[in-house]
């Protein structure tokens, strides 16, 4: 059997915005206040009485190809063989240059330790066969996690049986975040969320 290549999900259609998933990965990963590994956009669309509310989750692509480890100086920014994107925290002096590379913006200092920060799908969790965080404290199911390799897996087959797009696929960095229904203007628009 092939290794495994972790990828994310997010079903847009059954997410309600209620934050959940941002405060299960606050309180799992200890993420200071200001700061965030994974929020929630939201887009008012329209003009009253005819107003739409629209809701992003965005979080660490971990990318087939992150240009964040290739210009890493200290090779504290790492891609395991299951491509989940680490930081070493005994490595990272806080350069930026990652934050700089990311053309998704999902990398930050932590105040505290100085040091870059970021959603590594909850990595320590993984390891013991666990779900990330976000992905168990989601009340509607939005959220999949699991083996892209793995035709059996509940994430395999949701992007077998559904169209689905990456954020910014122009890049070419190879996104493993998937999203159903996503909407092209939600990604574009201004937020009224924690960015």
């Amino acid at each position: 059997m092939s290794r495994p290549r972790y990828g994310f999900l997010i079903d847009l259609r059954r997410c309600i915005g209620c934050h959940t998933c941002s405060v299960a990965c606050k309180n799992e990963n200890a993420v200071p206040l200001g700061v965030w590994r994974s929020w929630v956009k939201q887009i008012e669309k329209g003009e009253y009485p005819n107003v739409t509310r629209s809701f992003l989750p965005l979080l660490c692509n971990n990318c087939k190809d992150p240009i964040c480890v290739t210009v890493c100086p200290t090779f504290a920014s790492q891609q395991r063989e299951d491509g989940i994107v680490t930081i070493d925290p005994h490595r990272c002096i806080g350069c930026r240059y990652c934050m700089a590379a990311c053309p998704y913006g999902v990398r930050f200092i932590n105040p505290i330790l100085q040091i870059c920060q970021k959603c590594d799908w909850c990595v320590h969790r993984v390891e013991r066969g666990i779900q990330p965080a976000c992905v168990d404290a989601c009340p509607s199911n939005a959220r999949v996690f699991g083996d892209l390799n793995d035709p059996e897996s509940d994430i395999a087959k949701m992007i077998a049986d559904n169209s689905v797009s990456v954020l910014k696929p122009i890049m070419g960095t190879g996104p493993q975040a998937y999203y159903i229904a996503l909407d092209i203007t939600a990604v574009n628009a201004k937020s009224e969320g924690q960015e």
